[in-house]
């Protein structure tokens, strides 16, 4: 079992261990949806986002993190 990002709603930002082959989940009144970010033709990561979430909102949420973690930084 692997463990898997939740982006966005109630559960963003949290590691959840799951099943390799769940393409989407219930939590609480939450539903997401298993997605995959390939970056080049080398490197991906699946992680799970919020139903409304486009795949360009995820991108937008996660640039703003790490702008944050990194400005965190200096």
């Amino acid at each position: 079992m692997q463990s898997y990002l939740f982006i966005g709603g109630n559960q963003d930002g949290v590691n959840v261990p799951m099943a390799d082959d769940v393409e989407s989940i219930q939590l609480s009144r939450d539903t997401y949806i298993r997605d995959t970010l390939a970056v080049g033709i080398d490197a991906s990561f699946t992680f799970y986002r919020h139903e409304e979430l486009t795949p360009g909102g995820v991108l937008d949420l996660l640039v703003k993190h790490y702008e944050a973690w990194a400005l965190g930084r200096r």
